[in-house]
């Protein structure tokens, strides 16, 4: 399996978070990018943020 990133910095917003996740596995960059999502940009753990950010996952890994 190829690793996946998800990368903040594409999707701007207020706080400009410039955070970039990647992971060998989907579940594990899940779990890593809703535990972020819901500390630092205050969302709730739900199925559609999690479908959400599955969604948004690219692969390889994130630009420096």
């Amino acid at each position: 399996m190829a690793r996946k990133y998800i990368d903040c910095r594409d999707y701007p917003s207020e706080s400009q978070c410039t955070v970039a996740l990647s992971a060998d596995t989907e579940e594990e960059l899940l779990e890593a990018a809703v535990q972020h999502a819901v500390q630092v940009h205050r969302h709730q753990d739900t199925p559609e943020l999690r479908s959400q950010l599955k969604a948004c996952f690219k692969e390889g890994s994130p630009p420096a």
